[in-house]
C-alpha cells in the first residue's frame, strides 16, 4: 500500500488487526454465559450465579492485565513484540476454550487475560505513534474514529458466525473461529510491519518515573500475596473464592493510588483528585454497562420474544442464523418457572419429559400448534446490537457536539461524563417497563424493550467511555500518565467485576423489575455525586487543561 494524503498506510494494517482482535473477543463474551450454562448441546450446564461470577471475574482480568501490558511493552519489549504475543496468545486461548476440559478451561481464560495484556493497550499506543508525524498530526482523532469503527464492525459481525457455527457444527466451531480470527488479526499486523516499525519506539524512562521493578514490588506482589490469602480464606466474604481474592487483590492497588494523592504536591493534588473522583464513579457505569454478557442475556433467552418474523424465516433458515424450536414435548433438561435448572440430589441437571422451556412463557396467540416449530433469533445476536449503535450513532453525536462547540456551548468533558451516567440510569427503566408490560416474564416481551436499552445505553457509553480516556490524557500530571491510566483501567475492571456480582443476584429477585430498579439506583446516584461535584470538576479542569 501507498500512503495516501490524508493517512498513514500503517492505519487500514492497524484496523484489520484490531477488528479480528475485536471480533474474536466479543464473539466469546456473545456466547460465555450461554456456553457456561448450556445442558443440552455439550455445554458446561453450571448454574446461571455460577457462569455470572466466572464471567465478571474473567472480564475484570481482561481489563486489569492491559496496564502491566503497556508498562512492560513501554519499558522493554516494545509495542510490536508485545502485539504479537498477545495475540498469538490470546488466539491459543480462544481455540483451548473448544477442549471441554475444565483445567484446560481456566488455563485459556488466563491466557486471554494475559494476552489481551499486551495487545490492547499497545496496539492503540502504535497508533498514536504513527500519527505523530507532522504530515497525519492533525488527523488523529479521525485516524482514532475509523480505528474505533474497526472494533466495532468486529464486534458486530462476530455474533453472525457464531450463531452460524453453533447452529450448524457446535460450541468447539465457534470458539475455534474466534482464534482463527485473532491469528489471521496477528498475520496482517506482520505483513503491515514496514509502515509502522519506525512508530515503535520505547519511552526511555524519565526523571521521576516509577522504576518497574519497584510497580512490582509495591503494587502487583502485594495484590498477588493478597489474593492469594484470600482465595483460601475458609468460607466466602464476598460469596465465592473468586470474588474474594480479586476484590482483596485490589485493595494494595487502590491503596497506592491513594497514596500517590497523599504524597502529591500541592500543584498535582487538584487534578490526581478529580481522577479519581472519576475513577470512583465510572466503577458503577461498568458495573451495569458489563450486565449485557450476563443479566441481559438471560432476559434476551428467556424473556425475549425471538421469533423471526415471517418475512425474513427462510433466508434466516438458510444462513442457519435461526434456531429452531418444536412444540413437541421430548426428554428436556427441567426447568422451574423462573428459567432456572432444576438439579438432583447430586448436582447434575434433572430430565423431564416436557417441551424446550422457550414455550413456558410465549403469549397463547403465539403459541404454535402441537407438532409445529418456531424460528428463532440466537441469543448471542442480541449482542450485536450495542457496537450496531455505537457505528451508527457515532457520528451523530460527534455532529451534535460540533454543533454545540460552534455555537460556545459545549458541555465541559465532566460534563459530559456526568449527562453520559444519567442517561445510562435511564436505560434502565426500559428494563422496568419490560417487566411491568410482560407480567415479571408471564409472557414474553417485545425485543423493542431490549433494543431500546441498548440504544439508550450506547449513547450514555458514547458520553462517558471515551471522554473519561481524554480526560486522564488531560489532567494527568505528564510523569505519571500511564500509571493513571492504568488507574482507569482498573476502575473498568473492578467495575466489570461487580456487574457479575450484581448477576449473580438474579434469581434471588422474584420481581424482576426491582433488580433493574437496583441498577437504576446505582447509576442515577453515581450521576447526582458527580453532579454535585461537576462544580469543582470543572473548576479543576478549566485550571489545568488549556
Amino acid at each position: 500500500m501507498k500512503k495516501t494524503s490524508n493517512h498513514p498506510a500503517a492505519l487500514p494494517f492497524l484496523f484489520l488487526s484490531e477488528m479480528w482482535e475485536r471480533f474474536g473477543f466479543y464473539l466469546i463474551l456473545g456466547i460465555f454465559q450461554l456456553y457456561l450454562t448450556d445442558t443440552a448441546k455439550g455445554g458446561w450446564g453450571m448454574d446461571r450465579a455460577t457462569a455470572a461470577d466466572i464471567f465478571g471475574t474473567f472480564i475484570a482480568f481482561v481489563y486489569l492485565t492491559p496496564f502491566l501490558g503497556g508498562l512492560i511493552a513501554d519499558r522493554k519489549l516494545g509495542y510490536s513484540k508485545s502485539i504479537i504475543i498477545g495475540g498469538v496468545l490470546m488466539g491459543i486461548g480462544y481455540i483451548g476454550l473448544a477442549v471441554h476440559n475444565l483445567t484446560v478451561f481456566y488455563l485459556s481464560l488466563g491466557l486471554i487475560c494475559i494476552g489481551n495484556g499486551f495487545f490492547k493497550p499497545n496496539i492503540s499506543t502504535l497508533l498514536g505513534n504513527v500519527y505523530s508525524d507532522e504530515k497525519y498530526r492533525s488527523r488523529k482523532d479521525t485516524g482514532y474514529n475509523i480505528f474505533y469503527m474497526g472494533i466495532n464492525i468486529g464486534a458486530f459481525i462476530c455474533n453472525f458466525f457464531a450463531a452460524f457455527l453453533r447452529n450448524t457444527i457446535g460450541w468447539g466451531a465457534a470458539f475455534i473461529a474466534a482464534g482463527i480470527g485473532m491469528f489471521l488479526g496477528v498475520l496482517i499486523f506482520v505483513i503491515g510491519m514496514k509502515h509502522y516499525r519506525h512508530a515503535d519506539v520505547r519511552k526511555p524512562v524519565q526523571e521521576g518515573d516509577m522504576p518497574l521493578s519497584k510497580i512490582f514490588s509495591v503494587v502487583f506482589l502485594p495484590a498477588i500475596v493478597v489474593g492469594l490469602g484470600a482465595w483460601f480464606i475458609p468460607g466466602n466474604v464476598f460469596g465465592s473464592n473468586s470474588t474474594d481474592a480479586f476484590i482483596f487483590a485490589c485493595i494494595p492497588i487502590l491503596l497506592f493510588f491513594v497514596s500517590l494523592l497523599v504524597k502529591a504536591d500541592a500543584r498535582d493534588r487538584k487534578p490526581l483528585s478529580a481522577l479519581l473522583a472519576i475513577f470512583a464513579v465510572s466503577i458503577v457505569f461498568w458495573a451495569v454497562f458489563k450486565q449485557n454478557g450476563t443479566a441481559l442475556t438471560t432476559w434476551a433467552q428467556y424473556y425475549t420474544d425471538r421469533e423471526i418474523p415471517a418475512a425474513i424465516q427462510q433466508p434466516a433458515q438458510g444462513l442457519y442464523l435461526a434456531e429452531t424450536v418444536v412444540n413437541k414435548a421430548d426428554s428436556v433438561t427441567a426447568y422451574d418457572e423462573e428459567f432456572r435448572v432444576m438439579r438432583d440430589a447430586d448436582g447434575k441437571p434433572l430430565k423431564v419429559w416436557d417441551k424446550v422451556p422457550y414455550f413456558k412463557n410465549v403469549a397463547p396467540e403465539k403459541m404454535p400448534a402441537e407438532g409445529q416449530s418456531l424460528s428463532l433469533y440466537n441469543t448471542e445476536l442480541f449482542q450485536s446490537i450495542n457496537p450496531f449503535f455505537v457505528i451508527t450513532l457515532t457520528p451523530l453525536i460527534v455532529l451534535f457536539f460540533a454543533m454545540l462547540r460552534k455555537r460556545d456551548k459545549e458541555p465541559s468533558t465532566p460534563s459530559k461524563i456526568a449527562w453520559g451516567l444519567l442517561i445510562s440510569a435511564i436505560s434502565t427503566l426500559m428494563m422496568v417497563g419490560a417487566v411491568y408490560v410482560c407480567s415479571n416474564g408471564a409472557i414474553k416481551a417485545s425485543p423493542w424493550w431490549l433494543i431500546g436499552c441498548y440504544g439508550i445505553i450506547t449513547v450514555g457509553e458514547l458520553f462517558l467511555s471515551p471522554m473519561g480516556l481524554s480526560l486522564v490524557s488531560k489532567l494527568s500530571p505528564a510523569r505519571i500518565t500511564s500509571l493513571m491510566m492504568g488507574g482507569w483501567f482498573l476502575a473498568t475492571s473492578i467495575g466489570n467485576k461487580l456487574s457479575g456480582i450484581l448477576a449473580t443476584l438474579w434469581d434471588t429477585y422474584d420481581n424482576k423489575a426491582n433488580y433493574f430498579l437496583v441498577n437504576f439506583l446505582l447509576l442515577g446516584g453515581a450521576a447526582a455525586v458527580i453532579f454535585l461535584m461537576l462544580r469543582w470538576l470543572n473548576r479543576i479542569f478549566r485550571e489545568y487543561v488549556r
